[in-house]
């Protein structure tokens, strides 16, 4: 069985998909980018990043496997970690291996595991049909140079042989042009004039017509025979749904033990309804950013559970 398929399918829907026994798989977004070098367009993806440490069975991937394989939950548990072996087996042979449809995983000098995502396949559901594409600049600038050095050097120079002309029609020209300057000056000005009169007749109008609206207000009586009952506002708190996980338990008396020591420690600790496997998870603590709950399980793994683990979900 290759559960690479069923974790591409489960990174459409979820921001976190965890393969118990190796590690979790989450997806953050990236709205759409401009590379103005290239002119390239690429629209709105999910990055995928990996991380080791949640290792957890958290249910998800094993009951898509179930269901979608129509075998027992039991059963898929025990096929994931068979698959989980492989790939182990196949990093300590060859040093790397790859997830299709996922990315590729591969070992450093330091032998950490190195995860390299897939850009091939975007997992945002939104931007379904949507591609990078590039645009080809628009030059207009040098085309306009051009016609003007064209222009120049074809238009004619004409040379008369008469030197001197009569010129007296260029008075009349002036004297015409002068006149109509003044008469254009002088009915700009009366025109503003007759602007500014009826700006000031305007302002006096709606000045005397809200006099007489604020009269008729404070003259009125109202009376308000069936008041309406005092409505109460609540503020919903700010949602926080990043969660350090203590453990899941089948005994709802182990919860809550496990609850009441939380507490004793100084832990805001929480007790979660019990989930469609029959299971009472108990929680550390919930966080309203990533970063601010993966510090906290650092914290928590280790000064008190090494196998606390990071559950995102909003309850």
């Amino acid at each position: 069985m290759k559960i690479e398929h069923y974790i591409s399918q489960l990174l459409y829907r979820y921001q976190c998909v965890t393969v118990p026994g190796f590690g979790a798989f989450l997806t953050e977004y990236q709205s759409a980018q401009l590379d103005e070098s290239s002119n390239a367009f690429y629209p709105p993806k999910k990055l995928v990043s990996f991380n080791p440490f949640i290792k957890n069975n958290d249910g998800l991937l094993a009951n898509h496997v179930a269901l979608s394989e129509k075998i027992a939950y039991e059963v898929a548990v025990s096929a994931i970690q068979n698959e989980v072996s492989q790939w182990k087996n196949s990093i300590q042979e060859t040093g790397n291996f790859t997830l299709k449809n996922v990315g590729k995983f591969s070992l450093n000098n330091e032998k950490n595991l190195v995860f390299t995502p897939i850009d091939q396949l975007n997992y945002l559901k939104e931007s379904f049909g949507l591609c990078n594409f590039i645009s080809p600049s628009v030059k207009r600038e040098e085309n306009k140079e051009v016609a003007e050095v064209i222009e120049e050097e074809t238009t004619p120079i004409t040379i008369t042989s008469d030197k001197r002309k009569n010129y007296s029609f260029l008075k009349y020209a002036a004297i015409v042009t002068l006149s109509l300057g003044l008469t254009s000056a002088l009915g700009y000005k009366l025109y503003d004039n007759y602007l500014t009169q009826i700006e000031q007749e305007t302002l006096l109008v709606q000045s005397n017509v809200q006099k007489k609206v604020t009269q008729k207000i404070q003259e009125a009586t109202f009376f308000i025979q069936s008041p309406l009952p005092t409505v109460t506002l609540t503020v919903s708190s700010e949602k926080s749904p990043y969660h350090v996980v203590a453990g899941a338990y089948r005994l709802e008396s182990n919860a809550e033990n496990s609850y009441k020591s939380l507490i004793k420690l100084g832990f805001k600790a929480k007790r979660l309804p019990v989930n469609k496997y029959g299971l009472h998870p108990v929680l550390y603590g919930s966080y309203s950013s990533y970063s601010e709950a993966r510090d906290a399980m650092k914290a928590i793994k280790k000064l008190d559970n090494k196998d606390a683990w990071l559950l995102i979900e909003e309850l």
